[in-house]
């Protein structure tokens, strides 16, 4: 998009214009852009406000109301951090009494929205000109926020007053491929951790698959889940983590959060090994921890506070007697154990007469896909199969959510 595009659209009257515009519609797309024109409107324009009614319809799920007053753009929109999640990193920021956060990196402005939303001013730095220009704009009701164009790495954060740090790098390329080395991100996560260790407060947002050993000592690493989806992890440093360093795991069902963290041994490096649960054997239910504790390693954490052990040897799945009742897992009751091989495991299907079937494996070395192509299912009943390993052993258990 041209910059100058850009401002128009940020302007009162081009935020006017796409207040006006009625809901976007795949469907209707061509037609409103050829009305749009016909009523004068430039081209480029036109195409620009199709753009963002998409980019808010898309963004719904994830940024919820706002999303209709936000402009977007297709990059900013794919890093944006959810809305429920910016809300815990401006509450860390605002316990921890700090008076300016930098948000360097800023995107759209989604975080600093929400940490200006608390009551914190927020010093928002943006490098790509049409993004700032958008960020501007979103940040706009807000008194306590300025944005400002530049390099991240070059702003003087005790020149600008800034005591606190949040940082998203940008974790893709130019052809929108992700990046696994941090020290391919932009800016390197390595700078950015220099710059979170000069201020008392920071946080710096990550991938969720980062490898332990490019996160630092002194950090505390956090992974997130909504509803059962991981969508980030972040590190937390001074101020910004009184837990210490250390693992934990946020997990946020219906806008509630659940954190779930060791409680015994005091802090520890999150690079530290995971601790390895006791394989226990099979039990009456079957419970699969949320995506953040796996992540996290606090799958023996939960089977503590369960009193179930893991189903084999490195096998996220913990087992017991009772339902697990916890918002860190999903409990299945163990219906039966059906054999595990292939044409074994179709004449099992077939004689009860499965023909809509959810797959779960983990552990088992097979694909989902593949399994369900070879089963042929056919029949009007519905059921859950769990593919893993019980004690060493492969194992195929029919299952029912509890």
């Amino acid at each position: 998009m041209e910059l100058e595009t850009a401002r128009t659209l940020a302007s009162t009257e081009g935020r006017a214009m796409l207040a006006a515009l009625p809901p976007y519609s795949a469907a209707t797309a061509d037609h409103m852009n050829s009305r749009l024109r016909a009523h004068g409107m430039a081209p480029d324009l036109a195409a620009a406000a199709l753009t963002q009614l998409a980019l808010r319809a898309e963004a719904a799920d994830r940024l919820g109301p706002v999303a209709d007053l936000l402009l977007l753009t297709r990059t900013g929109l794919e890093q944006a951090t959810r809305t429920v999640v910016a809300a815990h990193h401006a509450h860390r920021f605002r316990r921890a009494e700090v008076d300016l956060v930098a948000d360097l990196g800023c995107g759209l402005g989604l975080d600093s929205l929400a940490i200006a939303g608390l009551g914190t001013r927020v010093l928002a730095v943006e490098r790509d000109p049409v993004t700032a220009t958008f960020a501007r704009a979103n940040l706009e009701p807000f008194d306590g926020a300025e944005v400002r164009e530049g390099d991240a790495l070059e702003i003087d954060l005790p020149d600008v007053g800034a005591d606190a740090l949040w940082a998203d790098p940008a974790r893709r390329d130019a052809a929108g491929r992700r990046l696994a080395d941090p020290e391919s991100w932009g800016p390197p996560l390595s700078a950015v951790v220099a710059r979170a260790r000069s201020v008392r407060a920071a946080g710096i947002k990550v991938a969720p698959g980062i490898d332990l050993d490019h996160v630092p000592d002194d950090a505390h690493a956090q992974w997130v889940s909504v509803d059962r989806e991981v969508v980030e992890a972040a590190l937390w440093f001074g101020d910004a983590a009184p837990e210490g360093p250390g693992r934990s795991a946020l997990v946020l069902t219906d806008e509630q959060p659940h954190l779930l963290a060791p409680e015994q041994g005091g802090p520890r490096p999150p690079s530290a090994p995971h601790e390895e649960a006791p394989v226990a054997p099979l039990g009456a239910y079957l419970h699969e921890p949320d995506g953040a504790v796996i992540r996290a390693g606090l799958v023996a954490e939960l089977g503590r506070r369960l009193g179930a052990g893991v189903v084999s040897e490195r096998i996220a799945y913990l087992t017991s007697d009772e339902p697990a009742g916890s918002p860190f897992a999903r409990s299945y009751r163990v219906l039966e154990q059906v054999d595990a091989g292939a044409k074994g495991l179709a004449r099992a299907l077939a004689a009860r007469e499965i023909g809509d079937l959810t797959i779960k494996q983990r552990g088992s070395g097979v694909k989902v896909e593949d399994v369900r192509r070879r089963l042929r299912l056919t029949g009007p009943n519905r059921a859950t199969l769990v593919l893993t390993r019980a004690q060493g052993r492969h194992v195929a258990l029919l299952v029912e959510p509890v």
